[in-house]
């Protein structure tokens, strides 16, 4: 009887101790950016070098209210000389957060320098696995840093992702492209009114002609479109979007030459050789 009162007693005071090495809980939520691409998916990609934030660019996580990239953890993040690419995108853009756990949400938050542009509420739920938020940029142009902030509910955490934008105009492109088409046909059909009975009831053999003459441009120009795999381009041939390239190919961009320092398939528009230097040097 007296063992089982020592046995007792001595469970009883190591019950604190062993209370006292159990981590308190932390939150397991994680995320990024990943398009536009963010400084860190950038890292993530191999695009720029910058450190153990490449392993892991979910965790760039912090305490509420910071105004910097890195939240104090990865320097890396904070130096705008590292040759980041900048995304081109439009007065508006949709950003996507990829999520690897899903912990309850304040809100997110965007803002362009200290001024916030953006808040989309969290209602302290689990978000999806997966979130994308379209932010109103019309306000600003050329090269911008925008800070990306997700607010967790229920610590006081925060996870930052900062991207390098480069911003064009707003919503006016597409309705000052579809004018252009019209005039350019109103004025290849100008010549073709010396026909004037048959020019209202063959405008389409008047505007079949254009189609064949503007054919032609875009088979130079699908090169700069999203079409992906084309095997290596020949030795010392202009740089193009869609091409595999191996280590000590040559290429030209703008009048410049450089040479492949690793193997890739150039699935995005802004990897142009200047804007990678981890992918090209110059000769």
């Amino acid at each position: 009887m007296r063992s089982r009162i020592l046995f007792f007693a001595g469970a009883m005071a190591l019950a604190p101790m062993v209370t006292a090495l159990v981590p308190a809980a932390t939150a397991n939520a994680h995320g990024w950016v990943t398009g536009p691409a963010s400084r860190q998916e950038q890292c993530a990609r191999g695009l720029v070098p910058c450190g153990a934030v490449k392993y892991e660019p979910q965790s760039v996580e912090g305490p509420k209210g910071l105004t910097n990239c890195s939240a104090n953890k990865y320097p890396e993040l904070d130096d705008d000389s590292l040759g980041w690419v900048p995304q081109k995108v439009s007065g508006s853009a949709t950003f996507t957060w990829k999520n690897t756990a899903n912990h309850r949400t304040l809100n997110w938050e965007y803002f362009i320098g200290n001024t916030r542009v953006a808040v989309f509420d969290g209602a302290n739920a689990q978000p999806a696995m997966e979130v994308t938020h379209t932010v109103d940029l019309s306000k600003y142009s050329g090269r911008q840093k925008l800070r990306a902030v997700w607010n967790i509910g229920d610590t006081a955490a925060a996870f930052y992702s900062c991207v390098d934008l480069e911003i064009g105009g707003g919503g006016t492109p597409p309705t000052t492209t579809t004018p252009k088409p019209t005039t350019s046909q109103s004025a290849t059909s100008a010549p073709a009114t010396t026909t004037p009975p048959a020019t209202t009831t063959k405008p389409p053999a008047t505007t079949t002609p254009p189609p064949a003459t503007t054919t032609k441009p875009p088979a130079t120009t699908t090169p700069g479109h999203e079409h992906p795999t084309t095997t290596a381009a020949p030795a010392g041939s202009a740089w193009r979007q869609g091409a595999t390239y191996a280590i000590g190919d040559k290429v030209t961009y703008q009048g410049a030459t450089y040479s492949c320092r690793q193997a890739h398939t150039v699935h995005d528009p802004n990897w142009t050789p200047p804007n990678t230097p981890a992918l090209w040097s110059r000769i």
